[in-house]
This record gives structure tokens, C-alpha cells and sequence, in this order.
């Protein structure tokens, strides 16, 4: 019999594959860890890329963990000494924060008043925001990292190795820009600015750095001890360097600096990780979604109306593909999810490490207690005009009696998305249109053999009785279907009509065809 390891050193989802690459490494470096890295930039809050990038770098580090015994490790890594370029429009008082632009972020007070810092606090966001989603990380804050001499050796080496490094930068930078381009930024020792200026002279020996600053004074400054940092791109090649990265993941907009950060990771003595490039995000538009311009959903928004793990599951899908992430993406992310649930249990160990919700739950999935679909509920809180989850749960209980919201928890937070969903999307949109004679002709004839009906109260008689009234009418059958959601729904799409029919009710549907036929429902 195929063991969950066998199948994973030959399954084609893109954990493993990953996995694999990173088994190959490893072994061949004899590395006792793996260290996954995933950085974040804390000038704003987390958002729903930071959580994709977790959950996808976690997916691949639990993957990893099923093909080898070998110890790993995710270091959550802020940046931020990273001098605040702007002030936020988003925090109380902004203008007193003016006065500190350029400082580190951690030296900037907080305007929230509840930390020592800017930085702290927006590091505590990140943290609560990690450990709300169960994620397992070592925090790392770049102004301790700098500070605490954990950085020292790497930043000797950058300024050992200063003409190299600065040569694998400068082929990347305008004419303009190499002229006062340095990989260094002293932090002023008064003001406490960090300082786009450049060097005067970088000595190897001493490990210092000496020039002007804007008034024109000159300063020489140890690299070391938090008196200097890196420049964005060299701080990502010398993390890597320093903390011995095996595997970090970033979006497409960073491929192109992956030859420069692997380069200076070399340079400073390193082994460049295993990197992965994801596809962003496209909002309703196609646009790239953007954190400034707020297109797109955040983590609030989705979880309104639908759980963590069909955000999950949306995350794991094709991610080097695009994808459109607006609202409408929301209920089929949450049927595929229980689809895939409902299926787990029944597959052979080839089957589940290619399911994605084996590497959503650590291959350990719940059981699925979702007895009626997503898109059913929206349905039914449609036809219902629902303004509260306790009216699906009266079509529910009498579909599914031994359903109830302690028993089926999964269906109950759903049932509540649903209801918020269809108010907050479905209804504004709604359209009805009156039946075609041809299609009043099928209507009535339905709601006849519906009246008339003393058949299984199933999903599959009542949808028989729907496609047999279809066939005598319809060529192509579509048309009959489209035909009962647009003037039934108010939707171009909608549910298998037979189950619809077995939820909502045998007379509850008569008796909407029969609202529809005197256009009481538009």
C-alpha cells in the first residue's frame, strides 16, 4: 500500500513540489534545519497578501515536514528600521508624526499611545494577526536583529566585500541614481534619521563607514550595532546570508530582483534559499489589486462572509496564475472547499496529498457538516428575502432534521455569511424578467406536477420532474434552466433546481412560479 511519503515524493501539487526542490537542497548541504523566511514591511497594517504569504509559505513547510524528518523553522522578519517615508492618513494626529519622517519606524512614537513605538505597534498588528490564524513563527524585528549584533559578521563581510556588493547593485540602478548610491544608510547619531546620502569612504578593516550628512558635517559610524542599515534589496540578500534562508516566497512584482538578492546573498558568503513567485492579485477590473488604492478585498471583508479556511483554499489555488479576487469569488471558494472536504475521506493516500485541503489542515481536515451548499443559501435567503440566519434554518431543519447550528457549526457560520451576502451583493442586483409563452407554458406545467407531486422529497426525483417538463420544451436544455433563475432568482445562474425545490419546499416553489407568472416578484 502507497504511503503518505511515497505519494508525496510523487505528487504534482505544488507544495510537494516545492517540498521536493527544498529536500534536494537540504541533503546536499547536510543542513540540520530548514529555515522558511517570509518578511514584511510594517509602515502599514497586515493585509490579505500578508496572510496569503504565510499560509502558502506554511503549506510548503508542512509539505516539506511529510517528506523528511529533518527540523524546519518560519522566521516572520520586519523591517522596521526602515526610516518612515511618509506619514500614514489612517492614525490619530498625523501632522505630530511629521517632524519624524526618516526616522526608523521603531523610534517614530506611537500615535496610537498604546506601544514605544510606531514600529512596535504595528509589529503587535502583525503578531495578533499571525497568531489569530494559527500560524507557527519566530518573530524577528530588524531594529533587534541590527542592534543586538546578531547582523554584525554579515555587515562586516558587506563592507569587506563593499566593491562587489555595490557592483551587483549598481547594474540595476539609472545613471543618475549610481551617482550617490550607497548600500549603506547611516542612521544619524542626533537626528536619528536614516540617511539616503553617500559614502565618502567605507573602511573594510575598521568595519566603518564615513560621510557627509545633509548639513554638510562629516561622520564616521561603525556598521555594526545599529548604526548603520542596508538598503532594501542588499538587506534582503544579507538576511538571507546571515540567517541561512532555505526557502522564501514573494510576489511576481519582486521577480526581478531575485538575480540581485541570490547575487549579493553569494557575495556576502551564503547560499541563496529557494525561492517561489506568486501571481498577484486582480481586483473586479482586472487591475492589480494595491493596499493604497484599497481595490480588492481585505481579511475583514472576506471573513463577513465566509471562514478562514475557504480563504485558505482560495490562496492554495494555481498560485502562479492571476486571479481576480473580488467578492464574487467568495461562494465558490467555500463549495469547492467542502466539496474537497467531503471527498477526503474516501481517498487513497495519491489522492489526498494532491487535495488542497490536506495541506490547508496539516493533512488532518474536519469532517464537513455543510449538508446544503453555499450557493443554496444564497439562494433560498433570495427567494426568503432572509434578514436573519434563523430564517434558513426553518428551510434547513425541515430539509435536514437532525441538522442544527450546535451540531453543525461549519453550516451555521455559513448560513450567517449567506444572509449577509445576498443583502450585501445579491439583492442590489437582482433583475427578474417575465417568462417568454413558451417559458410561462413550462412554468405552469411545472408548478402543476409540483401541486400534484407524491414522489421522493429528494434532490434527485424533484430534479427529474424539472428536466423531464425541460426535454419536452427546451433544445438546448439550458435555456430551461436559464430560464428558472432569471425569472424565478432574479440571477443568470443558479442551483441544481431539484435540490433548490427539495429545500425550499414542494409548495413554497409552486407558489413562487405562481408570484413569478403574476409579476409580483420583480
Amino acid at each position: 500500500m502507497t504511503t503518505l511519503r511515497d505519494a508525496a515524493m510523487t505528487s504534482k501539487a505544488w507544495p510537494f513540489e516545492e517540498a521536493r526542490k527544498l529536500l534536494k537542497r537540504v541533503e546536499t548541504a547536510g543542513k540540520d534545519e530548514v529555515l522558511f523566511e517570509t518578511g514584511y514591511g510594517p509602515s502599514g497594517l497586515p493585509h490579505i497578501g500578508t496572510f496569503g504569504e504565510v499560509a502558502r509559505t506554511t503549506m510548503v513547510r508542512r509539505a516539506f515536514e511529510v517528506i523528511s524528518d529533518i527540523p524546519t523553522r518560519l522566521v516572520c522578519f520586519s523591517d522596521d528600521l526602515d526610516g518612515m517615508r511618509k506619514v500614514p492618513e489612517n492614525v490619530p494626529d498625523a501632522d505630530a508624526l511629521r517632524e519624524h519622517l526618516q526616522k526608523p519606524l521603531t523610534s517614530v512614537p506611537d500615535p496610537f499611545g498604546t506601544h514605544d513605538s510606531f514600529g512596535a505597534h504595528n509589529n503587535a498588528m502583525l503578531r495578533r494577526f499571525l497568531d489569530t490564524f494559527g500560524f507557527e513563527y519566530e518573530f524577528i524585528s530588524a531594529t533587534e536583529f541590527y542592534g543586538s549584533g546578531r547582523f554584525d559578521a554579515t555587515l562586516r563581510r558587506a563592507a569587506e566585500r563593499y566593491d562587489d556588493v555595490m557592483k551587483i547593485m549598481l547594474k540595476s540602478l539609472r545613471e543618475e541614481r549610481r551617482q550617490t548610491y550607497s548600500i549603506f544608510l547611516p542612521i544619524h547619531p542626533e537626528t536619528g534619521r536614516v540617511l539616503y546620502v553617500p559614502m565618502k569612504h567605507v573602511n573594510a578593516a575598521e568595519g566603518t563607514v564615513t560621510f557627509d550628512d545633509e548639513d554638510g558635517r562629516e561622520w564616521t559610524l561603525p556598521v555594526t550595532g545599529g548604526n548603520v542599515k542596508l538598503q532594501w534589496k542588499p538587506d534582503f540578500g544579507a538576511r538571507w546570508a546571515a540567517l541561512g534562508v532555505d526557502f522564501e516566497m514573494y510576489g511576481k512584482d519582486h521577480a526581478a530582483n531575485t538575480p540581485i538578492y541570490g547575487g549579493i546573498c553569494r557575495a556576502l558568503g551564503g547560499k541563496a534559499p529557494e525561492n517561489f513567485t506568486y501571481e498577484l492579485f486582480l481586483d473586479a477590473e482586472g487591475h492589480k489589486i494595491s493596499k493604497s488604492s484599497g481595490n480588492g478585498l481585505s481579511i475583514d471583508e472576506w471573513l463577513t462572509y465566509a471562514a478562514t479556511e475557504s480563504l485558505s483554499y482560495f490562496m492554495y489555488q494555481k498560485p502562479k496564475t492571476a486571479k481576480r479576487m473580488h467578492f464574487d469569488v467568495i461562494p465558490k471558494a467555500v463549495d469547492e472547499y467542502h466539496q474537497q472536504l467531503r471527498a477526503f475521506d474516501g481517498q487513497d493516500a495519491d489522492k489526498r496529498a494532491n487535495n488542497p485541503v490536506f495541506h490547508i489542515h496539516r493533512g488532518q481536515p474536519p469532517a464537513s457538516d455543510m449538508v446544503v451548499p453555499f450557493s443554496m443559501l444564497l439562494n433560498l435567503a433570495s427567494v426568503a428575502g432572509a434578514e436573519d440566519k434563523a430564517v434558513l434554518w426553518g428551510f434547513i431543519n425541515r430539509y435536514a432534521p437532525e441538522a442544527s447550528p450546535e451540531t453543525n457549526p461549519q453550516l451555521d457560520r455559513a448560513a450567517e455569511g449567506a444572509v449577509r451576502y445576498y443583502n450585501d451583493f445579491v439583492k442590489p442586483a437582482k433583475v427578474y424578467r417575465a417568462p417568454t409563452e413558451a417559458e410561462r407554458e413550462a412554468l405552469e406545467a411545472l408548478r402543476d406536477g409540483l401541486r400534484a407531486w407524491d414522489g421522493e422529497m429528494t434532490d434527485e426525483a424533484l430534479q427529474g420532474l424539472v428536466y423531464d417538463i425541460g426535454r419536452e420544451r427546451f433544445d438546448p436544455m439550458r435555456d430551461w434552466f436559464k430560464a428558472l433563475y432569471q425569472v424565478l432568482l432574479g440571477a443568470d445562474q443558479g442551483p441544481r433546481f431539484g435540490g433548490f425545490i427539495a429545500l425550499y419546499g414542494v409548495a413554497e416553489t409552486a407558489n413562487l412560479i405562481d408570484r413569478a407568472l403574476a409579476g409580483d416578484l420583480g
